[in-house]
């Protein structure tokens, strides 16, 4: 068997991700003709006798070799009982789970594989420490769709996941399908094979996304800001409303979904009107000649993790900032900042509060 031991992990708050990530190993690994030769063991803890339990299985399971010869794999298989909750901290838990790593420490017979799949592991503990030298580790974490960049990683996921299942996208398709569903990796596979059955072999289109995928939280703040960038005031206010009916925060949506749209529509059209910087059809295109500009006209812009400009909202805002001058949009900001004041520092009806601020952006100057 590959790796740099029989022992396999498979951490991360990705759940999906991990989970397919781990049966995909126990399937190419197993032994194919053997029912008895893959046994996994359920690691959902309800307290800490129940992880004791638990892990005793697990140790069981390694410890008895197959009964006609052979190879075998044991899966400890979502075990929630390596975190920082009431149960992973429980001295009961602990006890066992060092008895574990002592098992695994002391090397495992050459016929017997072990993996371990976790979705939440506190890395301050020493079993987390121990199983890192001991096993290959592979850890799935979910994309924090707060940072700038957030749509770049998902679309590569979301393009691979595609072409599986034979499904493409047309023109700016596929921005549109990652913008509406977010970074979710269970739901993003649900709505990619719904959208594939209902396109068939045709290309999906911005039409198609609109119509047949479930927008997500994120997906309703891009709404929001999508309804905004093209002065759609209408529909600004009902989403607006619709979300507060929700209960979502009335801060929330103000710098979630409106700040950042005002914001990006800002940034792209200074970057034209002062820098000549065409909004064309063509992503690559767009990011070259922000990237040829000098770094004291982009140190203002948003980030990556890697440092690099987040040039995908900048090109999205491009598309339509020709709706807005440079000074409305700034004039939108001051808006937004007040509005952010009001509803912190006053009793004012939030609703009210909000549906002004858009109004006042959207607005046709008299």
């Amino acid at each position: 068997m590959a790796g740099k031991s029989n022992i396999y992990a498979f951490f991360g708050n990705d759940e999906a991700q991990v989970k397919e990530a781990a049966l995909r190993l126990s399937q190419k690994i197993a032994p194919k003709d053997d029912e008895f030769g893959l046994e996994i063991v359920s690691g959902g803890a309800d307290n800490s006798d129940h992880a004791v339990q638990i892990v005793g299985q697990t140790i069981e399971a390694i410890q008895t070799l197959p009964f006609f010869g052979g190879e075998k794999v044991v899966w400890l298989q979502g075990a929630n009982f390596f975190s920082d909750n009431q149960t992973g901290k429980s001295e009961t838990t602990l006890g066992a789970v060092e008895n574990l790593t002592e098992v695994l420490s002391a090397g495992l017979p050459p016929e017997v594989s072990v993996i371990i799949s976790a979705t939440d592991v506190d890395k301050r503990r020493s079993f987390y420490k121990k199983v890192t030298k001991l096993a290959d580790v592979k850890t799935f974490e979910k994309v924090d769709v707060s940072k700038a960049g957030w749509e770049t990683a998902v679309m590569g996921q979301v393009s691979s996941k595609a072409d599986g299942l034979g499904l493409s996208f047309e023109g700016q398709a596929l921005e549109r399908f990652v913008l509406m569903v977010g970074a979710e990796t269970r739901v993003l596979d649900s709505e990619l094979q719904k959208l594939s059955l209902f396109v068939g072999d045709r290309p999906a289109t911005e039409k198609d996304i609109s119509e047949i995928v479930a927008a997500s939280h994120t997906g309703v703040i891009f709404e929001i800001g999508d309804a905004i960038a093209k002065k759609d005031l209408p529909k600004t206010l009902s989403l607006i409303d619709k979300q507060l009916r929700r209960g979502e925060s009335p801060v929330g949506i103000l710098l979630a979904a409106i700040v950042p749209r005002v914001r990006s529509l800002l940034h792209a059209r200074d970057l034209i009107e002062r820098h000549g910087i065409r909004a064309g059809r063509n992503y690559q295109g767009f990011q070259r000649e922000i990237d040829r500009l000098p770094k004291s006209e982009t140190a203002h812009l948003p980030r990556k993790k890697d440092g690099g400009i987040s040039a995908y909202p900048l090109f999205l805002a491009a598309q339509v900032s020709n709706r807005f001058s440079v000074a409305e949009l700034k004039n939108a900001l001051e808006a937004c900042l007040e509005a952010n004041e009001r509803l912190v520092t006053t009793q004012l009806e939030p609703h009210l509060v909000l549906n002004q601020l858009v109004t006042k952006i959207l607005a046709k100057p008299t």
